[in-house]
């Protein structure tokens, strides 16, 4: 070694082994190096001295600090960063850098260099996994600044988005010296107008250039070529870049419009967010879907026009009433609720979203209130056209609602499938003639949805003050179940408090109608969360299956409950139904994860994690069952990114337990070590904190004493077998060797044969 390379490798001889130069960019040359305390090959990005200089060290490390936070599983995380030296007369001696993991891949400019342009489908998933990394850096208030081909690398078929943290330097940097070092904030090729004329810029200048990546993909070529780097920005402040659809046969019309929208010369003409810039592309593997079902639609969210956003449950509720109704029907094909509300307040044209739901029809409409009137709009458009089917307005009183959805859904049948309209008058639902009793029914449900301790907790109060006015509402004690049942699969509440009222609320729906599926389900629900009869709850979901089989809750917790007896076939018959049935639900494909997780299928458990993290970054039984995946496979250092955001989102025992498991399975035992004293130090103080979750992480400490010692008290806790399993229970199948783990084993699962050792 010589020089420079020589120099670097003695400055950080204590920590890293250089091993060989990798490539040289604009700002910094890169060198594979091996990390000597992790035994593992890491990237070094080194900054070029002048930039260096101009950037200064505590600005350079303040901004990487920041970029360092984050944590998605479409951002190359960040591993350290330093200065080698010191400064002398406000001079950065030495070198600034920075370590990020060695992707064994290829960047997407080595990829394009190649084959210039790439399969639609391919270039719209890439976008979309870019796009969901930037949605989650913007909402954490990290602007990329510099996002192109040399940026985004692939790896395993994802892409991973490198160099969070630069740009803002270099921003933060320019009125220095780095504008007389000739480096430019940014690449001109990619830069938005707003950036390259030096004004401040927010999340939209990285969707402009996000748009210029994409197009190059479709088109082979930059949206702007010229001469010069003045030439190249100088035509995006005058000219639109061509209609991608108009160079490239087989560009769907709704990926040519988002290129257009992306790269608007004025922020304010661009997608507010990178999230619905990914809505707009639509789901990946549907960009060439066959025509729709000719009888199938959508229900929208209701817009709510009240003028008081408290109203908005009242809203949601009256457009779930009207899709539960409509599921109903034979012959009717209905888009799931979490699949449609993922488009609420969406700038998408009608047809986009039809043709991503892949429906022919999409009803919308919108609710105003004002005492006891009520004015609701509905229009239904056939999404090939845009035309509307039927309209209507009503103005009525708030007595009137349940009438007003018979005639939505009566209309709605005439217009789509008429031999169906004696089906139509007993479509919605009435469990209650109590109209304060319904609305309090309405605001739990939207609560129960949020699916947080605090919001459950508030979903119960509204279930009980509805009973309290009907005491004969079984939609409202199936309600009350379902709380509970959440409540105690997370552990949020002890099984002395949550069993008993889950099971009773449960038994009384069935009570009051046995052939309600709601009630069906919950009976299941809390059969297979707040009992030790766990097993029965199979016959119980496959009971509220066939009472509605387009439930993808329903066919998802089958999928659970199988998982549970062996069933791989049947869980993966449920599993595919589920995703179809609802296919843009963070839900469905995270309690898929969970389902293949329990089954110790840990490859397809992280695929089905990671398409739930594309659909909303943060949800919280991705990043969970993710993490726990990645640890089986043993990719540690893209698994603990997962399960450290679930902590930094809720420190609830749960995710404390999950997290220590997989730090443990890393070999960070002392920092397991840690959070298992956090957790017995909780308990002290009071807090219920779940035996389940030490005990995940005494399998991940490998003690087998404290292992008997937390799963007998687990069992004891009548702990959900399900938690169990998708906790620490996986792993722990190594141990039934051990008498007493096997006789625990037998009793949990209530079987003999013991569970294969992964």
């Amino acid at each position: 070694m010589t020089g420079v390379l020589e120099r670097l490798a003695a400055a950080l001889s204590d920590r890293y082994r250089i091993e060989r130069e990798l490539g040289q960019g604009g700002m910094a040359t890169v060198y594979l190096a091996h990390d000597l305390k992790h035994d593992r090959q890491v990237a070094i990005k080194v900054m070029r001295a002048d930039v260096a200089q101009a950037l200064g060290a505590d600005r350079f490390l303040r901004e990487i600090h920041l970029a360092a936070k984050l944590s998605h599983p479409h951002i190359l995380p960040l591993f350290d960063s330093g200065r080698t030296g010191g400064q002398a007369d406000g001079r950065t001696e030495g070198f600034l850098f920075y370590v990020m993991p060695f992707v064994d891949g290829e960047s997407l400019r080595d990829r394009l260099d190649h084959e210039k342009q790439l399969p639609v489908e391919e270039a719209v998933r890439i976008t979309a996994e870019v796009a969901d990394a930037l949605d989650y850096a913007h909402r954490h208030a990290v602007i990329h600044r510099d996002i192109k081909p040399e940026n985004i690398m692939l790896h395993e078929g994802h892409a991973l988005v490198a160099d969070f943290g630069i740009g803002k330097a270099l921003s933060a940097a320019k009125d220095d010296a780095v504008t007389r070092t000739g480096t430019s904030v940014g690449t001109p090729a990619y830069m938005s107008p707003e950036q390259a004329s030096g004004e401040p810029v927010d999340g939209r200048s990285d969707i402009y250039s996000l748009g210029c990546v994409l197009y190059e993909m479709l088109v082979g070529e930059q949206p702007f070529t010229g001469p010069t780097m003045q030439a190249v920005i100088a035509k995006r402040f005058v000219q639109t870049p061509v209609d991608v659809a108009s160079l490239r046969e087989g560009v769907p019309r709704p990926v040519a419009r988002a290129v257009q929208k992306s790269m608007a010369r004025a922020p304010v003409d661009r997608y507010e967010t990178a999230a619905r810039f990914v809505t707009s592309l639509g789901e990946i593997e549907t960009v060439s879907r066959p025509a729709p079902p000719e009888k199938s639609l959508a229900v929208m969210p209701f817009v709510n026009r009240s003028g008081d956003a408290d109203n908005q449950y009242f809203s949601d509720g009256l457009s779930e009433d009207l899709i539960n109704a409509l599921s109903a029907l034979p012959g009717l094909q209905v888009a799931s609720r979490t699949s449609a509300f993922r488009f609420r307040g969406s700038e998408l044209d009608i047809r986009d979203i039809g043709e991503q739901l892949n429906v022919a029809c999409v009803l919308e409409g919108s609710v105003r209130r004002a005492g006891t009137k009520l004015r609701v709009t509905a229009q239904l458009v056939n999404v090939s056209t845009g035309y509307q089917l039927w309209s209507e307005r009503y103005d009525r009183e708030m007595a009137d609602v349940f009438e007003i959805q018979d005639e939505i859904v009566g209309s709605i049948v005439k217009a789509l499938v008429p031999a169906l309209m004696g089906a139509a008058a007993p479509a919605v639902r009435r469990s209650t003639d109590n109209l304060e009793a319904y609305e309090l029914y309405l605001k739990g449900r939207h609560y129960w949805h949020q699916r947080t301790p605090a919001s459950v907790k508030v979903a119960i109060q509204c279930f009980e003050q509805a009973i309290a006015l009907d005491a004969e509402y079984a939609l409202a004690y199936a309600g009350l179940a379902d709380c509970y049942g959440i409540l105690r699969v997370y552990g949020w509440m002890s099984a002395v408090e949550a069993n008993p009222r889950a099971v009773a609320a449960a038994a009384r729906a069935m009570a009051l109608d046995p052939a309600l599926p709601e009630a069906n389900f919950s009976k299941a629900f809390a059969t297979f969360y707040a009992t030790r009869q766990w097993r029965e709850a199979g016959p119980q979901f496959a009971r509220a299956l066939a009472l509605n089989p387009r439930n993808p809750l329903s066919q998802g917790y089958c999928a659970c409950f199988a998982a549970m007896v062996r069933q791989p076939a049947e869980v993966r018959g449920f599993l595919d139904r589920a995703r179809e049935l609802d296919p843009l639900s963070p839900f469905t494909h995270a309690l898929a994860a969970a389902a293949l997780y329990a089954l110790g299928e840990f490859e397809p458990a992280r695929q089905a994690a990671i398409r739930a993290l594309e659909l909303q970054s943060d949800f919280m039984l991705g990043l969970w069952v993710g993490g726990l995946a990645l640890s089986g496979l043993g990719r540690h250092e893209e698994g603990l990114p997962l399960v450290e955001r679930a902590v930094v989102l809720s420190r609830a025992p749960i995710f404390v337990g999950v997290l220590g498991l997989a730090l443990a399975r890393a070999g960070r035992t002392e920092d397991a070590r840690r959070l298992l004293g956090e957790l017995e130090d909780r308990a002290s103080r009071g807090e219920y904190v779940p035996a389940f979750t030490k005990l995940a992480i005494h399998v991940g400490l490998d003690d087998l004493p404290a292992m008997r010692r937390e799963f007998a008290a687990s069992f004891e806790e009548i702990t959900p077998t399900f938690s169990f399993r998708v906790t620490g229970g996986v792993f722990l199948d190594a141990y039934t060797g051990d008498p007493e783990i096997a006789r625990l084993y037998r009793e949990l699962y209530q079987e003999d044969n013991l569970w294969p050792v992964p």
